[in-house]
């Protein structure tokens, strides 16, 4: 099969085109013939080896852990899919090797969800990660009816998620963004402010008497987080560990296949929308990592595995 694996920790230079055996089927287990894949910056901070301290990589690794596609063979005891359903995953296993920039790629069914009628699958692979981790966040935080809640990078992959997550949950939602997205945060119905210089202040304008909730989003920024947040305030991150250390929770989303078929649910119905910046081929994975490593990508990038 046709897949993206780099044989070493490194840069961009270091992943290749190759052909690899098409993975067997396990005991519980679905393969999945992958139509599309999406891009998570933790692609390339596998790569780059900076989770080597959490999880060990058997080279050569196929990178990649959010796909769509359609199941093509099952294991024993797999009774909740067959041969020719479409399916999307987030497909992280705890030694990196075969992800899902390939074109086949073997999850546990547990991991899986049936795709509903009306989402394409570039959509359901855009999906995965930023919507396990956007639901996780918001039900970390316990958000209801009322709740003044500020998300830090807010026009994000993850951030847009919970952002209309939280807002449907009944929340009021400040989001931080550059000027340039500002009006897609207010089109998702939260009140958008600017980050850098000044946003200590521009925040306590907003919300003088301080935020019932913090998303974090971005890392950096768990001193701003303190300073607004109320007595007794929840608060999450995803990119900064030492928030533990300030009573907050470090997030690391796993596999969920039944909650990933309530977002895809969602996006059925119009309820959630998924922001895609572009597609290309999987050959252009290098070019594609780049553009999520510089920040200039505003949507998720999806790669085009097979027809």
């Amino acid at each position: 099969m046709r897949a993206m694996t780099y044989s070493k920790y490194g840069n961009n230079d270091v992943l290749e085109l190759t052909e690899r055996p098409q993975p067997k089927v396990g005991p519980g287990e679905v393969r999945i013939r992958v139509t599309y894949a999406s891009i998570n910056p933790v692609d390339w901070k596998v790569m780059s080896g900076g989770l080597d301290q959490l999880m060990d990589a058997s080279f050569p690794v196929i990178p990649g852990w959010d796909a769509a596609g359609v199941v093509d063979a099952v294991g024993p005891d797999v009774p909740e899919f067959g041969i020719g359903d479409r399916v999307a995953t987030y497909a992280r296993k705890q030694v990196v090797s075969g992800g899902t920039f390939a074109e086949y790629v073997t999850v546990f069914a547990p991991d899986v969800a049936a795709v509903p009628d009306g989402v394409g699958d570039e959509v359901a692979a855009a999906l995965p990660l930023t919507g396990l981790t956007a639901l996780r966040s918001i039900e970390a935080l316990q958000i209801g009816a009322g709740d003044r809640l500020l998300v830090h990078a807010a026009s994000g992959g993850v951030g847009s998620l919970a952002v209309q997550l939280a807002v449907a949950a009944g929340a009021e939602v400040v989001g931080t963004a550059s000027p340039a997205n500002h009006d897609k945060l207010a089109a998702l119905g939260a009140t958008p402010v600017a980050y850098g210089d000044g946003l200590l202040e521009r925040l306590q304008e907003i919300a003088p008497q301080g935020f019932d909730a913090v998303a974090d989003f971005a890392g950096g920024v768990v001193e701003t987080t303190l300073a607004v947040l109320k007595d007794g305030g929840r608060h999450v991150s995803i990119a900064d560990p030492t928030v533990i250390e300030q009573g907050g929770r470090w997030l690391w989303v796993r596999p969920d296949g039944p909650r990933l078929a309530e977002l895809l649910a969602r996006v059925a119905s119009g309820k959630l929308t998924v922001d895609i910046d572009r597609t290309v081929d999987l050959s252009e994975l290098p070019e594609a990592f780049a553009a999520s490593q510089e920040g200039t990508a505003r949507g998720k990038l999806v790669l085009r595995i097979a027809g």
